[in-house]
């Protein structure tokens, strides 16, 4: 038997809601989640980010790192976690090599957006992901940037 419990109704968390937030000093929370249950616990507190990180290749596949992550695998888990939210903002981590070049940043964050529901998408990166964050922030994607 399925019974569907509805979230608290509050505001979506866009990415002007985040300036603001940031312009007036408030708190942002952010937590991971890999799944739609998480995903709504997260919600139902209240949470303002919720990231699918690729940490999951440790945390639920099992590997030692993150490096086996596939952007298929993101895609998967990106789409069950959007399923438990209602106003949360969903971030996801670009997997490994999945932004070696801008053609596929703007292919990977694409899939991760259409396919997957996120708002924003993660990479990590020194100097050399500059040029990928502008262009993909030139196209409309909102990017969180870990320098």
């Amino acid at each position: 038997m399925y019974v569907e419990i509805q979230a608290p109704t509050r505001k979506p968390i866009t990415v002007p809601a985040l300036q603001a937030m940031k312009r007036d000093g408030c708190k942002i929370v952010a937590l991971t989640a890999y799944d739609a249950s998480f995903a709504y616990q997260l919600e139902v507190a209240g949470i303002d980010l919720v990231l699918v990180g690729d940490s999951l290749g440790m945390v639920v596949q099992g590997h030692d790192s993150t490096l086996p992550v596939t952007l298929e695998a993101m895609v998967y888990h990106c789409a069950m976690v959007c399923r438990g939210l209602r106003s949360s903002m969903l971030v996801a981590d670009l997997p490994f090599m999945s932004y070696r070049d801008v053609d596929h940043a703007l292919q990977a964050s694409a899939r991760l957006m259409a396919e997957g529901g996120a708002v924003m998408v993660k990479l990590e990166g020194g100097g050399w992901v500059c040029e990928i964050m502008q262009r993909l922030t030139e196209r409309e994607v909102p990017v969180c940037a870990h320098l």
